[in-house]
C-alpha cells in the first residue's frame, strides 16, 4: 500500500504546507513539511522519504536547482510544483527526469492521486524490474544502452540526454514503427495522459531530433503523423 509512505513536502508557502500535511495525513500518508532548499537537507540528511514533492518557486535556491541536486543523490521519485500557465518550469522539469508535476493552484485529491500513481510504478519497478532494464537497443547506427541510460552514435561518442530526452526516446525505440500519441507517451513515461494544452512532449522530441536526427527539420527517425503523434520510423535490434 502507498499510503505508509514518507513524504518530504518542499514549499515556501505555509498555508500550502499545512494544508496537505492535514489533507495527506488523513489519507495515511506520513508527513514532513519544509520551507527551503536548506531545510531540505536537513530533512533529507536526518530520515528516509518515499516520495519528494518540491516546488519551483522558493526563495534562495530554486526548486530545479534542488532537482538536480537531489536526483544526483537519490533516485526517490519528485513530483514538482509549478506556477500555472508557466510550461518552460513543467518542460525543464520533463527534461530533468521529475516522476510527474502539477500546475498550482491545484485541487489536493489531484495531487493524492498523482502520488499515489507515482509510488505504485516505482514500487512495481522495485518488485519486478522491467526486462528491457538490461537491454542495448541498436537502430540506424545509435546504441541505446537502457540500463546505462546512456545513448552512442556509430562511433562511440556518447551523446548526452536529459532524463525527459532518454525516457521518450526508450518509449519510442521500444515501440519502433509503431505510432505513439502524446497520451500515450506520457502515459508510458510519466504514468499519466497529456492536458488540453500540453506541449511538453513536443518540445522534447524537437530537441531529441536535434541530436538525433541528420537533418533535424525534416526527419527521417523520428517522424510526426498528423492526427495520430510519433513514430520511430526505423527498425530496432535488441541485444
Amino acid at each position: 500500500m502507498t499510503e505508509n509512505a514518507h513524504l518530504l513536502i518542499v514549499d515556501d508557502d505555509r498555508e500550502i504546507r499545512a494544508l496537505l500535511a492535514r489533507y495527506l495525513g488523513k489519507h495515511g500518508f506520513r508527513t514532513t513539511t519544509v520551507a527551503d532548499g536548506h531545510a531540505m537537507r536537513q530533512a533529507l540528511a536526518g530520515g528516509r522519504f518515499d516520495l519528494v514533492v518540491l516546488d519551483v518557486m522558493l526563495p534562495g535556491e530554486d526548486g530545479l536547482s534542488l532537482y538536480r541536486w537531489l536526483r544526483a543523490q537519490s533516485t526517490v521519485p519528485i513530483i514538482m510544483l509549478t506556477a500555472v500557465g508557466d510550461e518552460a518550469d513543467r518542460i525543464v522539469g520533463l527534461e530533468l527526469g521529475a516522476d510527474d508535476y502539477l500546475p498550482k493552484p491545484f485541487n489536493p485529491r489531484e495531487l493524492l492521486a498523482r502520488l499515489r500513481a507515482v509510488l505504485r510504478r516505482a514500487r512495481e519497478r522495485q518488485a519486478s524490474p522491467e526486462p528491457a532494464a538490461g537491454r542495448v537497443l541498436t537502430f540506424a547506427g545509435w546504441r541505446l544502452d537502457l540500463a546505462r541510460r546512456e545513448l552512442r552514435a556509430a562511433d562511440g561518442t556518447l551523446v548526452p540526454l536529459t532524463g525527459g530526452e532518454f525516457d521518450l526516446l526508450a518509449a519510442l525505440a521500444g515501440r519502433p514503427q509503431r505510432v505513439l500519441s502524446r497520451d500515450q507517451l506520457l502515459d508510458l513515461t510519466r504514468g499519466r495522459g497529456a492536458g488540453p494544452f500540453d506541449r511538453s512532449v513536443d518540445v522534447l522530441l524537437s530537441r531529441l531530433r536535434r541530436k538525433i536526427e541528420p537533418d533535424p527539420k525534416v526527419p527521417a527517425l523520428i517522424k510526426t503523423v498528423r492526427g495520430g503523434g510519433y513514430v520511430l520510423a526505423t527498425d530496432v535490434r535488441a541485444t
